[in-house]
């Protein structure tokens, strides 16, 4: 009889000790799988990151491509101080936006010849007209950097993003190539600095010196932000660019024109060459993009986005307001549009291209 009692003895322990071990195991589980979750995400995230670091565009298919986007823009954005300061000691020291980006009084001379940027052999001299269209100095060559800075692109992914009063937060907001701000809810209503593409003035406004009213009504929505423009990028932009300086200086004389120092976009295409990229000439986006990595603590890219379909695999157009392409052959959105994104994934900038919250 003792020997059985002592048996059922054991076994009640045994149970007690079996229930009680759940009880408490099953009193951390939650907090156990949270963690294994956490850094099962961490890696996968990291992982991601390097492949887009290291990542070429013969290596990815669209369908695949988007397949990792997804994923990578799931993952928390990671700020990488030391990746921002390389991009903006590079920079600085390649092209200099600081005191370069447009020209001024204080970086040209009169008699100086401007070389222009697409070919290096023609020039313009700087007789008295032109220098005095130019500004005395670069607007922000005291500030040392801004410091949320935003740029704007025109991508067809920015519809419904409802980024509009995220991007509005921003300390300064570069928009490119006139793009409207109607769609407040997407893209926001601010502008700091707005470009202007030669080619949209000789088809959309092409008796700009009779008739100036029009582009002064179009160009008024960005409040009175300077109107940069490309005066040296190829011959024909020039008299453009002028008739544009001339005719806004008439009737919104609040409002300036100022003009891209082709010696600065030159020598940031020989910086993006060297990284790879094999084109005519570089985007409006890519090129304001290293102007804010430069001159921004915190770079912000929002529309950026060549493909003809979201992240989801739906059609999108190319801009958020039309579906008119680029010139492939003057542009490689796609290659820039990967080296973006490997600067997004070492931490120096961070791309936008789900809906803002």
């Amino acid at each position: 009889m003792g020997v059985h009692l002592l048996k059922w003895s054991f076994l009640l322990m045994t149970i007690t000790m079996i229930v009680h071990t759940f009880i408490v195991f099953r009193g951390t589980t939650p907090s156990v799988g949270n963690k294994v979750a956490d850094s099962l995400a961490q890696v996968r995230c990291t992982r991601l990151r390097e492949k887009f670091i290291s990542m070429r565009e013969s290596e990815k298919d669209t369908k695949s491509l988007m397949e990792d986007l997804s994923a990578l823009m799931s993952c928390p954005h990671k700020i990488n101080i030391t990746q921002q300061e390389r991009y903006r000691v590079e920079l600085r020291s390649c092209c200099n936006a600081t005191g370069d980006l447009i020209l001024t009084r204080e970086n040209t001379q009169k008699g100086q010849k401007i070389k222009y940027e697409t070919n290096r052999k023609l020039s313009k001299v700087v007789d008295k007209s032109i220098f005095n269209m130019l500004p005395k100095s670069t607007a922000w060559r005291n500030e040392t950097r801004f410091k949320r800075c935003a740029v704007v692109g025109n991508g067809g992914i920015l519809r419904n993003s409802s980024c509009g009063a995220e991007i509005d937060r921003a300390d300064i907001i570069i928009r490119l190539n006139l793009a409207p701000i109607n769609n407040s809810r997407d893209v926001g209503t601010r502008t700091s600095l707005i470009t202007v593409n030669p080619s949209q003035i000789r088809i959309g406004y092409p008796n700009l010196e009779k008739q100036p009213q029009p582009l002064a009504e179009r160009v008024s929505a960005y409040g009175d932000a300077p109107i940069l423009i490309p005066a040296f990028a190829f011959t024909f932009c020039t008299d453009i660019s002028f008739k544009v300086h001339k005719a806004l200086h008439v009737v919104r004389p609040q409002q300036k024109v100022v003009f891209f120092n082709p010696d600065y976009l030159f020598q940031l295409f020989q910086y993006w060459k060297t990284r790879g990229l094999q084109e005519i000439r570089l985007t409006s986006g890519l090129m304001l993009a290293s102007v804010a990595m430069e001159l921004c603590d915190d770079v912000h890219l929002y529309g950026f986005w060549p493909f003809a379909v979201d992240l989801l695999q739906q059609p999108v157009s190319h801009h958020y307001y039309d579906n008119v392409g680029p010139s492939r052959r003057m542009h490689a959105m796609p290659k820039e549009f990967l080296q973006l994104l490997k600067i997004h994934s070492q931490g120096a900038l961070n791309i936008h291209l789900a809906q803002c919250q």
